[in-house]
């Protein structure tokens, strides 16, 4: 509309022009004279008609280019038209293609979603949530068929497309595909907090705890989870990998292993007391003697003391007179008192066996006490007493059987 004012806008000017020439001619009784030769050809005309004629004419060839401007132009604007049609509609169809997803209508979702993804102005977004509703409904061909196109439409260090595949992944128990994508990833960018995060519960999943071993470090200096939680999360990563070793049997993999837990870790009584009863496992017990004796003076702890009594030594005397001196400090402890007692049993002291264990059981009875009185009798020949005492631990054994699985219906 603008550009056709402007045009009467000109023309009337053109034609204003024309007249007052005209006029200003009449008045001097001059129609002014023009001449135009071209080879044996002449053409004579009034200054006035000229002019008239040459606005005209210009008029007339302007109009004409800017129609055939428009005629030229004319695919392009409708090209450009339906590309916006199909954009406008492509964004009606992410909208409600999302509403479908949250609605659970996942079928549907994934028709609208991909039906417009091609013309859309955000196709990865299409194809990432129909990725999302194709898993939905259990279609995980075509959800990874999906992410291929997604993957398609994103650059090299565009991580969403990895991190919505490693969540579908993990949501589905894919916890292997998970992992080497998001090693994938972490390659790209090692401090990204939701990569760490997913990896260490990737690894926690399949209980690779060398992998998580080596993710500790990052998930600590960027702070992915909390201090707590880190510390929670090295004592079970570095005592599943002690067990790991000792199930192996071989000394110099427990000492590998043990070597690579952190200070402050290895003064965790739980991660000791694997240690040494791995050590004491494969036969190793004998130089594990004072790092126990030392680590019970900073704690006092009745499994290390137990373990402390499996110890095969040479000198067993000198193991109990270690142990005797411990009394001072704790007289009525019922496990220090059942250690002793096993060790004067296997030094052949058995009065003084009987009267350990006697004293234990009168603190606190427990299965491993009347065990251990029951051979302490049988070797001093009182049959009666020892099947008596078997018979003792038997029964209390079951009663904690029993209390034990009524905890655990209830």
């Amino acid at each position: 509309m603008r550009n056709f004012l402007y045009f009467v806008a000109s023309l009337l000017s053109a034609v204003a022009l024309a007249f007052a020439l005209h006029s200003w001619l009449a008045k001097h009784n001059d129609p002014g004279y023009v001449l135009i030769g071209f080879g044996h050809w002449s053409l004579e005309t009034s200054l006035t008609v000229f002019t008239v004629t040459l606005v005209i004419g210009f008029f007339v060839l302007y109009s004409f280019f800017r129609l055939l401007g428009v005629l030229l132009r004319m695919p392009g604007h409708y090209a450009k038209r339906r590309r916006n049609i199909k954009f406008n509609r492509s964004q009606e169809a992410l909208i409600a293609g999302l509403f479908d997803a949250a609605d659970g209508n996942w079928e549907n979702a994934e028709k609208v979603l991909i039906k417009h993804a091609a013309n859309s102005g955000a196709p990865l977004l299409h194809y990432l949530t129909a990725a999302r509703a194709a898993q939905s409904r259990g279609a995980l061909d075509k959800r990874d068929e999906y992410l291929q196109k997604a993957a398609e439409q994103s650059s090299d260090d565009n991580l969403t497309v990895g991190l919505t595949q490693a969540e579908l992944h993990m949501s589905e128990q894919q916890f292997e595909q998970a992992l080497e994508t998001l090693s994938k990833l972490h390659s790209i960018n090692p401090g990204h907090a939701r990569i760490l995060k997913m990896m260490h519960q990737a690894y926690q999943h399949i209980g690779d705890w060398e992998g998580l071993s080596k993710l500790l470090p990052s998930l600590q200096q960027n702070k992915v989870i909390m201090e707590t939680e880190v510390k929670l999360l090295q004592t079970k990563t570095y005592s599943s990998l002690l067990k790991k070793a000792a199930a192996q049997n071989d000394e110099a993999a427990i000492r590998a292993c043990w070597s690579d837990v952190p200070e402050h870790i290895k003064s965790l009584p739980g991660i000791a007391n694997i240690y040494f009863a791995a050590m004491i496992g494969v036969g190793a017990g004998k130089g594990m003697e004072d790092a126990i004796i030392k680590q019970l003076s900073k704690h006092w702890d009745a499994t290390l003391l137990e373990l402390y009594s499996n110890i095969e030594t040479d000198d067993i005397g000198k193991q109990l007179q270690a142990a005797e001196q411990w009394l001072v400090v704790y007289p009525n402890d019922p496990t220090l008192l059942k250690v002793l007692g096993k060790l004067a049993h296997k030094l052949g002291q058995m009065e003084k066996a009987e009267q350990y264990l006697l004293k234990s059981l009168h603190i606190d009875a427990s299965v491993g006490a009347y065990q251990l009185l029951a051979e302490v009798m049988f070797a001093k020949g009182d049959k009666d007493k020892a099947c008596d005492y078997f018979k003792r631990g038997l029964e209390l054994a079951s009663s904690e059987v029993i209390t034990r699985v009524e905890e655990i219906n209830a």
